[in-house]
Formats: structure tokens, C-alpha cells, sequence
């Protein structure tokens, strides 16, 4: 290595050091020991720091300790690399992600430096390698991508335990403290955190946050998906406390404060298992012929104020997520499933949308108020669908046959209008007493269902353009900062993403015309029509799924393109999400005329809550996928009937019927032919006996080996 190149890595070394280090002067001789441990010589060091002096990026004092200069530290310290989110696959190699480059830089291993999975490094581009793909090396971790860690603690000898973290959390093994168990015997799932990374040659430090219980057990694998998506259980003791000091029942003087709709006829529809009742509903039929529609929220801003901890909690999670076998609140359950959840023949404190709705479904006028609710009947979608299919109810047969009537319109005009309409099956687990899964059923899907998706959609979207009629009567010049609103948005799909989709489908005979730098909603809905029915329905709901643009949060209004909305916002659920509150949040703002949230704050709360939302179906999917491997762990040889749903160079991707469970059968199983790939036609071509495997082809399979950790399951045919 050239001096030059050295003296510069030394310098960058220092930079870092003193960085991380800033908020006390260091002496000139532990910065200069602690240089030595990268391989740097006395002269060199000496060089590198004498020329960081001169330069006016590091100071010394009279006592000859160092800090960092204002402003040219942190210019010397930028042009030293490229800053990034790394990924670290299980072999111990980064891939960093760059603005402004097509192709993620490779990392090798002995390049990682002390970063690990998700990281924000910086980087410096060290040229390509033999198969021309850029390489370079991590310089500096700027900030740390995890709060949790999540593997297997070990016992080493009488004073050393390990950290074996899983495959999907970290790469590298981390040491422990006999004293930072947190109480772990060997052999137990942790979570843990990080504590510190010294230099690449030691291994990093953790300590244990929370003991999950013997690996293998349900308890313990399920809660590991939460710490690979960076999420906990449980609140903090103080956070608990909170809650404890909040009331179960609101008080008179609060309600005689509302709108009284007690004596309304309100009830709720939600799933079987459902305790955190988010949202009830009523209707009724004016003289003039329109309907007067009721969407009443559970008014959680009412308990959880800014700049608490139990709001503070809220926002971190900012979702709850949904796993199998149970649910993570985003709010403590007293609030969650006691004092907000819309149970029936309690006092609620509610915020409302009413709305006059027209027979064809066109709203004339709406009214959003706080509101105090008695909800008088709790309904399973099961037990609505037998009204709606005509099971007399004395009370709600009526507004039930109102219900389906303006619902039915709402749904085809909504088609009319370019709403994308995707279906797909979710899978539900029987469980044993230890939490595997002895039976997958899927999920029947009534038109209860979409009743309730009408109503929430119609009201989310009402109070969406309500914002920006406030924005058009202000008379005001219209800024970002008018009525600043917190949307959900979902941008139009990339054209070349959705030409792959129809280059992937058209070797089934599908027809999907994409046309250049235009989307047509129209023909993506040609395409559900055309497979509706098929065993490869869902295959290809999913492929134009995954071509989408992910629907986020955001102040800036775009447009929600797969429902065809101008304007939309998530109002219906502050319970499991933290953006309906930040919605509930504004409106009360506006209505009272008081200052709320500005535009940039909003801008930061839309990064965090999609970012968490993403975490949160993760979770959910790693959780569907651990069950499934569990449920065909217990069934190694058994044969089932399947459906490509994919094809690589590896191999092809089979789903199977009726379960809906993927998994692969390898290149190296289909051993009656030599296969070869055709990209072009996304197909498998045996090159002898000319069969092919391509998307929708139906096969028997055999199940051949299940590996939990990875969450993965081989399959042989049959």
C-alpha cells in the first residue's frame, strides 16, 4: 500500500475516533495507541495527525489533547467516503445501496469493518473486481440500523458466554458478560443489544434485553421475528404506569363536552378474536332518499397527548403487528382492548364521520365531530353475513339491507373510477397447546368484509378532501403549510417493473398490454379478470402486487392510484396505527383553529411510520412462513398438489393448492434432463427431452426438507 493511501486511511481513522468521541478532548497519546491497533507505524500516525493539525480539522490544546474543529472535521470527514445503508447477507457480505449508483457495492467480508446488518456506513470505492461489479470498503459507521439483535446464548467456559445471533439478525458472533445474561441459561433465545464494536479482529459486545426461553419453543421463535424487525413485546414499566392512571369510563363533563349519540343504534363488525374495536357504524334513511351514514372511530387522542411516554411509545412502534398466534399493541392493552376499544354496553369517547350519501353513492354533505357512542351490538363478520343473507335480527336486519344497498354501489363505482381490485388468500393456523400448527384453513372472505372496507374507505376519504376544501375557502396564498394534512399515498407503478410482470405472464397465455410511460389501471384489472378462478389467481395477484410502488405516508398528496382516490388519509384505526392518530390529531387542530404539526414534521412522521408499517408485514409474513415450515416439518415425504409460481436459474418456486405454502424445487432435483434458463420467457427448458417448466404449470410435489431458522422449504417432484 502507498504511503499516500495510508497516511489517508490513518487520517480518516483519527477523524472518526475524535467523532465519536466529541463531547471530551482526548489525549494525543491514547488516540495514537488506539491507531496503532489498525496496523498504523509511530511515524505515520504521527504524520497523519500532524497533517489533520495544519489542515485546522483537529485542535490541540496546551495540554495536548485533541478534539474536533467546527465545521472542518465534518467537511475533511465527508470527503473521506460515500455514506449508505449497508445489508450483510449470512456469509458476511455487504451490499451498500448509493444514491445516484444503479448497482449496490459489494463488501467483502474482510472489508465489513465493525458494521453490521443495516448500518449507515461510509464508504471508499476501491474499483471492480474479476466480474466487473464495484467493490470498496467500509470507513466509518455513521449510525447503528438496529436497536435489537436476536440469537442463541452459549456458555463457552466458566467465565465467557456468546451470542450465536440468527441468520436473519447479525453475522458475526457477539461476547457477553457473565453479569449481562439478563438471567439466560445456555441454549436460551435472547434479544439483545449492541454495546460496543471495538476493532474487527474482537468480537462485539452485547447485552441481554429480554430471555424469550429455550430455542425451538413457539414462544421463543415467534418473538424472535419481532427483534429481527427491530420491535419488543412488552412496554416499559413506566409506560404501564401511565396507562394505569387513565380512567376505564369518561367522565359526564366530557361527554355533556360532545356530540351524545347514545341512544343511536351503533354497532361493530370485526373478527371473532378481535378485542381492540376500532370502529362502529350506524345508518339510517333521510326524507329526501339519501343515507345518513355514521363511521364512528375510537377517539384515542383524547388519552394519549403529545409528548408523553406513553406517546412516545406509541409513535416508536407506531403499528401494531398481527402474528399468528398474537398481537403486538402499539398501545398498552387497558387502552387498547379496555379503555378505547368500542366494546358494547360501555360509554365511549368516539370521533365521528357522518355522511349524506346518495343512492349512488356520491357524498352531499358530512359533519366530523367528537362524539360519545354506546355501541348496542357487537357482530362477528360471520354473524353479519347470516343477516345479510337473511337471518332475521329485530334491530339490525334493517340497517343491514341499508348497508349492503349503498356498499354495493360504493364498490362498483370505485371499480368505474380505476380501483385496482386484488384478492389474495390469508392462511389461518389450528394451533396445539404448545402453538404448532396441526391444520392451515384459509380464511373466508363474506361480504361483511367488504361492507366494513367501504365504509372506512368512504370516510378516510371524506375527511382527506375535507383538508383541502379548508386549504381552498382560507383565502389564503396555498403553501405547504396550509392546512398541512398527513396522506396516504400510492404512486402510479414503474412501467418497466409492470413490462416484466407481462413478459413473466405471457408464456401462460395471459394478455397484459403495457403501454410505454403510460398505466392503465383498466389493464391490470384485465389481467385479475383473466386469471380469476385459476390456480395461478394468486400467483399473479402477487407478481402485480410486487411491481407496485408500497403505499406510504406522507404530506405530500399524490394520489392513492391502486384506489383511484385524489385524496386519502388513514382515520379509521388510531388503535393499531399511529398516523390515524396524527390524522385525528390535525383535525381537532383545524376545527379549533389552533397551530398543529407543519409540513416538515409530517414529512419525518411519514419516513418513520411507512418505514415501521414495512417492518410490521414483515413480521406478519416471517411469522405465516415459520408456521408453514413448522406444518410441513411434521410432514417430510408427504406429497401435495402444486402450482409454479416462479422461475429462476436455481430452480423453480412451487405454491401449493389449497395450503398456499411456497417452496422450491432445485436445479439439482430436476434430474431428468439437463435444464437450462430462458430469461427472456422466464421458463425452465429441458435440453434432451425439451419439457418446460414455466409460471402456472400444475405438478405434484414432494416435501424434502424444512429449515426453520431460514424459513424454508425443498421440494422434489413427485
Amino acid at each position: 500500500m502507498g504511503k499516500k493511501k495510508k497516511v489517508k486511511e490513518l487520517e480518516s481513522f483519527m477523524l472518526n475516533f475524535l467523532r465519536k468521541n466529541s463531547s471530551y478532548e482526548v489525549p494525543e497519546e491514547l488516540l495514537l495507541q488506539t491507531a496503532q491497533h489498525t496496523g498504523g507505524q509511530v511515524k505515520a500516525l504521527k504524520r497523519a495527525l500532524n497533517r489533520l493539525i495544519d489542515s485546522g480539522a483537529v485542535l490541540r490544546n496546551a495540554k495536548g489533547e485533541l478534539s474536533l474543529a467546527k465545521g472542518g472535521a465534518a467537511q475533511a470527514a465527508k470527503s473521506e467516503g460515500l455514506a449508505g445503508r449497508i445489508s450483510v447477507n449470512r456469509h458476511g457480505t455487504g451490499f451498500v445501496s448509493l444514491e445516484g449508483y444503479e448497482e449496490d457495492v459489494r463488501i467483502p467480508s474482510k472489508k465489513l469493518g465493525v458494521a453490521l446488518d443495516r448500518d449507515i456506513v461510509r464508504i471508499r470505492l476501491q474499483g471492480a473486481n474479476r466480474s466487473g461489479r464495484t467493490e470498496g470498503k467500509v470507513l466509518d459507521v455513521v449510525e447503528r440500523g438496529k436497536k435489537y439483535y436476536v440469537g442463541t446464548l452459549a456458555r463457552e467456559n466458566k467465565h465467557a458466554w456468546v451470542i450465536e445471533p440468527d441468520e436473519k439478525s447479525a453475522h458475526t458472533t457477539f461476547f457477553v458478560q457473565p453479569e449481562n445474561t439478563g438471567g439466560g441459561q445456555s441454549g436460551d433465545k435472547v434479544i439483545f443489544k449492541l454495546l460496543d464494536w471495538v476493532h474487527p479482529r474482537s468480537l462485539p459486545e452485547a447485552v441481554v434485553t429480554e430471555v424469550l426461553g429455550a430455542k425451538g419453543t413457539n414462544k421463543a421463535e415467534v418473538l424472535s421475528i419481532l427483534a429481527e424487525n427491530d420491535m419488543i413485546s412488552s412496554f416499559t414499566p413506566e409506560v404501564e404506569a401511565w396507562c394505569d392512571q387513565i380512567p376505564l369510563f369518561p367522565g359526564e363533563d366530557e361527554i355533556a363536552r360532545r356530540r351524545d349519540i347514545r341512544d343511536m343504534l351503533v354497532f361493530t363488525i370485526d373478527p371473532e378474536d378481535a378485542k381492540d374495536f376500532d370502529d362502529a357504524l350506524s345508518i339510517s334513511k333521510l326524507d329526501n332518499g339519501n343515507y345518513y351514514l355514521g363511521v364512528h372511530i375510537a377517539d384515542v387522542t383524547y388519552y394519549l397527548h403529545p409528548k408523553t411516554v406513553l406517546d412516545d411509545a406509541a409513535h416508536e412502534r407506531a403499528t401494531s403487528v398481527y402474528l399468528v398466534d398474537r398481537v403486538i399493541p402499539m398501545l398498552p392493552e387497558k387502552l387498547s382492548n379496555g379503555v378505547c376499544s368500542l366494546r358494547p354496553n360501555e360509554d365511549k369517547m368516539t370521533y365521528s364521520c357522518f355522511m349524506e350519501v346518495t343512492p349512488d353513492g356520491e357524498v352531499r354533505d358530512y359533519q366530523i365531530e367528537e362524539t360519545a357512542t354506546h355501541s348496542k351490538f357487537r357482530l362477528t363478520y360471520e354473524e353479519a353475513q347470516e343477516i345479510i343473507e337473511g337471518k332475521n335480527h329485530p334491530e339490525l336486519s334493517g340497517p343491514m339491507e341499508m348497508l349492503v344497498k349503498l356498499t354495493d354501489r360504493l364498490t362498483e363505482k370505485r371499480f368505474q373510477e380505476n380501483a385496482i381490485d386484488f384478492e389474495s388468500p390469508e392462511p389461518r393456523f389450528v394451533l396445539d397447546k404448545t402453538g404448532k400448527p396441526v391444520d392451515v384453513i384459509i380464511k373466508k372472505r363474506f361480504k361483511a368484509h367488504r361492507l366494513i372496507e367501504e365504509c372506512m374507505l368512504l370516510a378516510n376519504r371524506t375527511v382527506a378532501e375535507h383538508v383541502d376544501q379548508l386549504r381552498q375557502k382560507s383565502g389564503k396564498k396555498i403553501t405547504q403549510d396550509t392546512f398541512p394534512f398527513f396522506y396516504r399515498i400510492h404512486a402510479e407503478p414503474d412501467t418497466e417493473r409492470l413490462q416484466q410482470v407481462a413478459d413473466h405472464v405471457r408464456p401462460a397465455g395471459i394478455k397484459f398490454d403495457v403501454r410505454k410511460g403510460k398505466v392503465d389501471a383498466k389493464s391490470i384489472n384485465n389481467v385479475l379478470e383473466q386469471v380469476k378462478g385459476k390456480s395461478i389467481e394468486y400467483t399473479v395477484n402477487d407478481l402485480l402486487l410486487r411491481s407496485m410502488a408500497k403505499a406510504e405516508y406522507s404530506p405530500k398528496n399524490i394520489g392513492h392510484f391502486g384506489l383511484g382516490f385524489s385524496h386519502y388519509a388513514h382515520f379509521t384505526s388510531p388503535i393499531r396505527r399511529y398516523p390515524d392518530v396524527l390524522v385525528h390529531r390535525l383535525l381537532k387542530s383545524y376545527t379549533a383553529g389552533l397551530p398543529s404539526y407543519n409540513f416538515k414534521n409530517l414529512l419525518t412522521y411519514g419516513e418513520h411510520c411507512s418505514e415501521r408499517e414495512r417492518a410490521a408485514v414483515t413480521a406478519e409474513r416471517d411469522s405465516i412462513k415459520l408456521k408453514q415450515v413448522e406444518y410441513l416439518s411434521t410432514r417430510i415425504g408427504q406429497e401435495f398438489d402444486g402450482v409454479v409460481s416462479g422461475v429462476t436459474e436455481r430452480g423453480i418456486y412451487v405454491l401449493l393448492k389449497d395450503i398456499y405454502c411456497e417452496g422450491m424445487v432445485g436445479m439439482s432435483d430436476l434430474d431428468d434432463d439437463f435444464y437450462i434458463y430462458d430469461k427472456r420467457r422466464h421458463c425452465l427448458t429441458g435440453r434432451r427431452k425439451g419439457r418446460t417448466y414455466m409460471l402456472g404449470n400444475e405438478l405434484k410435489v414432494r416435501v424434502v426438507n424444512t429449515n426453520l431458522e431460514l424459513r424454508q422449504i425443498d421440494f422434489e417432484l413427485a
